[in-house]
């Protein structure tokens, strides 16, 4: 009897360990958001990116950024839309006014404007 009580609190300590499921507590490597999937701050992005800690994004520094790597003529061309001011380097100030505009489901970001072949909708009178 003691056997049998023993085989059975095993097996149902083994069945309920093997419906754990085990989470990790962000997101998988390699994803480009934080917590709940959201995306890190720019500063942050901007601070890992400046290899060098000069305070500007060289287009060496940005062209190692790993979501760079994926298609270097797009990345040569976002760095220059993000060199405002077209002196050759990107300044904090610069990113952040980048990604405040090309943010998904911000303005210029996805989301957003007028659908393939169609027209921006018309904008609410004033006041209501």
């Amino acid at each position: 009897m003691k056997a049998t009580i023993v085989t059975l609190s095993s097996l149902a300590i083994a069945t309920t360990l093997s419906f754990a499921q085990n989470t990790p507590a962000g997101p998988p490597k390699g994803h480009p958001g934080g917590p709940e999937g959201k995306r890190p701050p720019p500063e942050e992005v901007f601070k890992k990116h400046d290899t060098n800690g000069d305070g500007v994004l060289s287009l060496e520094e940005f062209k190692a950024s790993h979501r760079a790597k994926k298609d270097e003529t797009k990345a040569e061309e976002r760095y220059k839309k993000m060199d405002a001011n077209g002196d050759g380097k990107v300044t904090l100030e610069e990113f952040k006014a980048f990604h405040r505009e090309h943010k998904p489901g911000g303005p210029g970001g996805k989301g957003h404007g007028p659908a393939k072949g169609g027209e921006a909708p018309p904008a609410a009178p004033a006041g209501q």
